[in-house]
């Protein structure tokens, strides 16, 4: 099987990011790169050998897969460019800027036969991966309260900060919490209701933003999931516990052991599984060889499409909740 062409849509942090990612990848070639807004591309063109385009549609002309990098206000219009020009989709978190943007992309992607594959890279990183594999191999039981935390400074740009441009981040809760928002639904299923404060809200003059969101699954599971953006830098820090009828599961950045049971009497410890190192092969290669595998049909995805409009959804209740005070229904949101 050939190689496939990759062409990259965004030149800035995370272009840069997945470029190096994808050139760890024997299996596709970087082929062109466009900038989005503000970022030329020349320099990221010349580092992987990638022809720098004017335009988008000279890059679609050149490349089997396009690799959607840019702001979150900007997936919907590149994604459906590239799906009618018959070519894959890889799309950087969150999927889009509003559920139903979102919704489009798959219903455009579906109908003109490609795929459609978002980059939820915190699915690849090994202390997460391992803390799945152990709730569905039974060690903890039944999820019952999940905590997550992922915590980091302010995004600073020197010029045209969309991160704190809401209307096209989404904010915090969106840009920040997606990650955290698909990994509780992917431990302890949908989620059907969200109540959530943030420190921006309260007060709109605040220079940093911090948000508490308290997640219903319909499976009866409580997520707790707390996102900020009020740290210095160069702090990040993540951290989650995992509570079951047959104990916990706890990691933290902080600690060297990334994954740490707590198990019940009668609970099997040898069926936890051992977090490969993440200095072996970064999470972003593993996840980019993985979605080129599901491009290519040799592997079914671990996330799909649907997945990352369900996040996008639970953001946009999150985003409700915060602005009402109030509860919000997911399904309901748009």
């Amino acid at each position: 099987m050939k190689r496939t062409r990759v062409g990259i849509v965004g030149a800035g942090f995370m272009g840069s990011v997945h470029a190096a990612a994808w050139a760890a990848c024997p299996d596709a070639r970087l082929t062109a790169v466009v900038a989005g807004r503000g970022s030329p591309p020349s320099r990221l063109a010349h580092q992987y050998g990638m022809h720098a385009c004017t335009g988008l549609d000279e890059l679609l002309d050149q490349v089997d897969l396009v690799d959607v990098c840019v702001p979150t206000d900007l997936h919907h219009e590149i994604a459906v460019r590239a799906a009618r020009a018959g070519c894959a989709v890889v799309c950087e978190k969150p999927l889009a800027r509003t559920p139903d943007e979102a919704a489009d992309m798959i219903a455009t992607c579906r109908e003109a036969g490609v795929p459609l594959l978002p980059a939820h890279v915190v699915r690849f990183f090994p202390e997460y991966a391992a803390a799945k594999a152990a709730v569905d191999a039974g060690v903890i039981g039944e999820p019952a309260v999940v905590r997550l935390t992922r915590a980091t400074f302010q995004p600073a740009k020197p010029a045209g900060n969309w991160y704190l441009d809401e209307a096209r981040s989404g904010g915090l809760h969106l840009d920040l919490m997606v990650h955290d928002f698909d990994y509780a639904r992917w431990v302890a299923g949908d989620v059907v209701g969200v109540h959530a404060r943030g420190v921006r809200a309260a007060r709109p003059d605040a220079r940093a933003d911090h948000v508490l969101a308290i997640l219903r699954h319909s499976s009866g599971a409580i997520s707790h999931v707390e996102g900020s953006w009020a740290h210095p830098p160069p702090s990040f820090r993540t951290r989650a516990e995992i509570s079951g009828s047959g104990g916990v599961l706890e990691f933290d950045s902080d600690r060297s052991a990334p994954v740490r049971p707590t198990l019940r009497a009668g609970s099997r410890p040898g069926e936890m599984p051992l977090p490969s190192s993440p200095l072996a092969e970064t999470p972003y290669t593993v996840q980019l060889r993985h979605l080129l595998d599901a491009v290519r049909g040799t592997a079914a995805p671990i996330v799909t499409a649907e997945d990352a409009l369900a996040a996008v959804r639970i953001a946009a209740a999150v985003g409700q909740s915060i602005a009402t005070g109030r509860p919000a229904d997911v399904e309901a949101v748009a």
